[in-house]
């Protein structure tokens, strides 16, 4: 992806006026794990805070011969960035998968526009601890995370080439590993694996797979032996009570809302180090700012 380095601070040309607006980038910062969200893809450690999406001022698509047009700078570390409509547009999906029936493409949100920006900041602090991560702890991490390394597949689901989902991939597994190294142990542990993609329009037909993955989550709410719940006072059972499945069958549905419950107790567990982490990202983007910029005709 490509970053265009300013030195000299001034508002950008390109088709980008200097009437926009300047946000600190420090936010609030969260370890966001999203499943297949187009958005928020995977590992991309989306920084929550600022309030208010909708399109930059004045303009709501974009021909493609605009893609390149400045939408915003940012600053980190005495240098300045510029950052593209393609930029951000690309960082969440293919431009064929962007584009619309008419051959415009959607301006890219504020929202996206500093989700972009705050990545690529994480992106550097992560390069200047020094931290690298092999081919083979980047295929761990997504089998970890998704449940594959099939990246094929992966960047089918997300809408982006494969070399793409093979970067995002990458670029995630390093910001995890930069946060071990911040919050050191977690008593939380490492996080739920995803269930396995299923093939579209089969997400209700049971298979054996999902039924492991569903009862391999329950714990101590499970009966193994009499195939029923052991207890109904746990979180699993308030979701999951109704549902009819067994260690040996289940639904992708069922595996799905097994892992959202699972990952919410994670996410409760792994407070402390939670906030350990938005420290240290809201320390590394303190000394950040970002200008969006309006366009003009």
């Amino acid at each position: 992806m490509a970053r265009h380095a300013r030195d000299d601070g001034r508002t950008p040309g390109r088709g980008a006026a200097g009437s926009g607006r300047r946000v600190p980038v420090a936010l609030m910062a969260g370890v966001a794990v999203a499943c297949l969200v187009l958005g928020a893809l995977f590992g991309r450690f989306v920084l929550a805070g600022l309030g208010g999406s909708g399109a930059v001022s004045g303009v709501t698509s974009l021909e493609e011969g605009e893609l390149d047009t400045v939408v915003a700078t940012y600053t980190y570390d005495g240098r300045t960035v510029e950052v593209t409509a393609r930029d951000v547009i690309e960082a969440n999906t293919s431009l064929e998968t962007a584009e619309a029936e008419d051959g415009t493409y959607a301006m890219p949100s504020a929202d996206d526009v500093l989700a972009y920006a705050r990545n690529e900041i994480l992106n550097e602090v992560v390069a200047d601890e020094g931290i690298e991560v092999s081919d083979e702890e980047v295929d761990a991490f997504a089998e970890s995370m998704l449940g594959t390394s099939d990246y094929a597949q992966i960047a089918a689901q997300w809408g982006l080439d494969e070399e793409s989902a093979r970067r995002v991939v990458g670029e995630s597994a390093a910001v995890y590993k930069l946060r071990e190294q911040v919050v050191g142990d977690d008593e939380a542990g490492d996080p739920p694996a995803q269930p396995a993609a299923c093939a579209e329009g089969e997400e209700d037909v049971a298979t054996a797979e999902y039924g492991a993955y569903v009862v391999g989550l329950l714990g101590d709410e499970w009966d193994a032996e009499g195939e029923t719940w052991a207890r109904t006072d746990g979180p699993y059972y308030e979701l999951m009570g109704d549902m009819e499945f067994s260690s040996t069958s289940a639904t992708y549905n069922q595996a799905a809302t097994a892992y959202y419950v699972a990952y919410a107790q994670y996410s409760e567990e792994s407070g402390t180090s939670s906030q350990a982490w938005t420290d240290y990202v809201n320390t590394m983007l303190s000394t950040a700012e970002i200008d969006i910029y309006s366009l003009v005709a």
